[in-house]
């Protein structure tokens, strides 16, 4: 959980201390990498390191992590100039995906098949604690000592963990039939895809435009590097990605089923604290509370799960939280504008226990599925695809509220017209300073930023409506379970 804990607050302690460090090291311009460039390396590094641990056990991985993401952090924090911090980032992700995927196999090693959701449960814990927690505690270290404090402040709880797991953590030892052979060229050009990809869909319509050289050519590389992925590990002896993860219909389903929660999950976290502050005129920590009760009911409502699954199943447990999660993603356009800030947090208290009944059965009817040695593999493929989803969302919603912007700004009184701010972020600062902007000049904007939103939500629910429909049509009634004494 410790270790754990280390990636799960980083993605969120950095966020509110952006002004601090942009005052400090400047390029201002190319801030947002320090978030783009830590997803990257967690999201392609994730299947690399499902092999890795399958092949040379959970320990040396996760120990190799944790060192890898501590030394990051400690560079973060001697970062001289935004490049070097920026590069930094990127090997904190580095460690920080073999934390997120090793930690999730190790629970599922440890524990048996009636005790994984408590556990599985206490580790959703530490995001919903972290989500929470994260943006206050870098707001306090940027603002009352130094933004450098918020990455110095990983090496004792990395300490710690590290140590914890060195000394603790035992793991039966286990014959090998064959010389373990890594995958090397496979590990390359999955990084490679994946980098590309998910650089076209973080980078396209921020710092290039959609229909313009650099995306396509970013593209066109993902597509050379997928097709030369399939290739080698076609051929390889020991794939990255074996092509059983996607052969076997219960672990290709839940992939794609995950992949759309990866989707939709961007509506709450990306849009909603926009729309609190823009639309209902709520500040900051206001704001940050109205998204964060679902961090309190998710899990609560996967430590339940099981009395749901034992009893119907785990794919009709998910079915059940799916569809529950779209009636709120589809009842979400039709609160009053300008409500009571209860409304939108009664549905996200909501969302967070449907998705709660969706996830967690799902990631361990994968686990339960293979054995030990297929484990690792299993588990990275539906946390890469979680993460895939969720850059693919936050390229896709981001095209659809300012499309939608666009055109509402379009359709303005000629009055109002001159002057107008022509994208989501500028709205967004316009209203952060109402007094600024004329009565109707705000309640425009206001009205401009809630139908975004809403059609956001609405494209949300249409992913939901995507991941039952992969789990009735591509899901076994039955998943399968495999023993510990199979395994």
């Amino acid at each position: 959980m410790l270790a754990m804990a280390l990636a799960a607050i980083d993605g969120t302690i950095v966020s509110t201390a952006i002004p601090q460090i942009v005052g400090d090291l400047g390029g201002f311009s190319v801030f947002s990498w320090l978030f783009s460039g830590y997803l990257l390396a967690v999201t392609v590094t994730l299947p690399v390191y499902g092999k890795l641990s399958d092949t040379f056990g959970r320990k040396p991985v996760l120990v190799v992590g944790m060192a890898v993401f501590l030394a990051g952090s400690l560079l973060c924090a001697a970062a001289w100039n935004m490049a070097a911090l920026i590069a930094f980032r990127v090997l904190q992700g580095l460690g920080g995906g073999a934390l997120q995927g090793t930690v999730q196999t190790v629970a599922a090693d440890l524990y048996p098949l009636k005790e994984r959701p408590k556990i599985q449960a206490k580790l959703s814990t530490v995001w919903a604690v972290s989500a929470v927690a994260g943006p206050a505690l870098g707001g306090l270290l940027a603002g009352y000592a130094d933004w450098r404090w918020i990455f110095l402040v990983n090496l004792p709880v990395g300490a710690v963990a590290l140590w914890l797991v060195a000394r603790y953590f035992h793991e039966p030892l286990r014959a090998r039939t064959a010389r373990a052979r890594v995958d090397w060229p496979g590990a390359l050009a999955i990084f490679a895809c994946g980098g590309l990809l998910l650089t076209a869909l973080v980078q396209g319509g921020v710092a290039w435009p959609w229909l313009s050289a650099p995306s396509a050519a970013f593209f066109a590389g993902s597509a050379l590097c997928a097709a030369a992925t399939v290739a080698i590990e076609r051929r390889a002896a020991q794939p990255i990605i074996p092509g059983w993860v996607w052969r076997r219909r219960t672990i290709s389903a839940v992939n794609l089923s995950l992949g759309a929660l990866g989707l939709l999950m961007i509506a709450p976290t990306v849009f909603l604290p926009t729309y609190a502050q823009s639309v209902l005129g709520l500040g900051p920590i206001p704001a940050g509370f109205v998204l964060s009760v679902m961090t309190l009911s998710w899990p609560i409502s996967s430590a339940l799960s099981s009395r749901v699954y034992t009893r119907t199943g785990f794919r009709n447990c998910a079915l059940i939280g799916m569809g529950g999660a779209a009636l709120v993603l589809l009842a979400f356009p039709l609160l009053p504008y300008r409500g009571a800030a209860w409304q939108p947090a009664l549905l996200m208290l909501a969302l967070g226990a449907a998705l709660g009944l969706f996830q967690l059965p799902l990631i361990i009817a994968v686990q339960s599925s293979v054995g030990w040695s297929e484990r690792g593999t299993a588990t990275a493929s539906i946390l890469f695809c979680r993460q895939v989803g969720q850059s693919v969302g936050a390229a896709l919603f981001g095209a659809v509220a300012n499309s939608t912007l666009a055109g509402r700004l379009a359709d303005a009184p000629a009055a109002i017209r001159p002057g107008m701010p022509d994208d989501l972020d500028s709205v967004a600062r316009a209203l952060s300073h109402p007094a600024a902007l004329t009565a109707r000049t705000a309640d425009y904007l206001r009205h401009a930023v809630s139908t975004a939103v809403d059609h956001v939500y609405l494209g949300a629910g249409c992913a939901a409506l995507v991941a039952l429909l992969t789990l009735v049509l591509l899901a076994p009634r039955r998943f399968p379970v495999r023993t510990e004494e199979e395994g």
